[in-house]
């Protein structure tokens, strides 16, 4: 960054770092060990939709990257397009390397600029539900706890405790405003 960026308030942006998804098992087991929350096997990654040849095409390459593993492919009220991917619970690095495979498919094939984030769900005993949510375009990671199915309210106190927890595993986002609501995630 130059004197002039900095003078009129000019940053770069943020790459994303699609490696950073390889340090979500160590967070998960984090997360196990100190609020009893467990993976649920679900992760998904969310873009603008997309329609048309290029898109099937893309769906069908990604079908090959999961070893024949077809995406489930959900559309949410927001418009946007969500391929969720299944794993057993235990399965949390090899969820991890699929989320990044859908990723990285996305990306190399010029959708980069529709990829919006990417989730792993957590649910400990009691059914409190979490998500860690990587956003693509600042490369870094938040909580998201809804409390309930009618998206009205978050558990702001098990986002913190999250964010407390996996701060030293995951990159997390300083600027808590950037922390948008997942409502209806897949595997949350």
């Amino acid at each position: 960054m130059g004197i002039l960026d900095a003078i009129f308030g000019r940053s770069k942006q943020v790459q994303p770092n699609l490696d950073a998804l390889f340090a979500l098992p160590t967070a998960a087991l984090t997360l196990e060990a100190s609020a009893q929350q467990h993976p649920t096997g679900v992760g998904a990654v969310c873009f603008r939709q997309v329609e048309g040849g290029p898109f099937a095409r893309l769906k069908a390459d990604v079908t090959t990257l999961l070893g024949g593993a077809e995406p489930e492919e959900v559309h949410d009220d927001y418009g946007y397009t969500w391929l969720v991917v299944r794993r057993e619970p235990s399965q949390m690095s090899e969820l991890c390397t699929d989320l990044h495979a859908v990723n990285s498919t996305l990306e190399e094939a010029g959708f980069g600029p529709s990829l919006l984030c990417t989730t792993i769900g957590l649910r400990d005993d009691d059914g409190r539900r979490v998500a860690l949510v990587y956003l693509y375009k600042r490369g870094t990671f938040y909580p998201f706890a809804p409390l309930d199915a009618q998206r009205q309210d978050r558990d702001n106190a098990l986002e913190l405790q999250v964010r407390a927890l996996v701060g030293g595993d995951l990159p997390i986002e300083p600027d808590v405003s950037r922390w948008f609501p997942v409502w209806g995630a897949p595997g949350v």
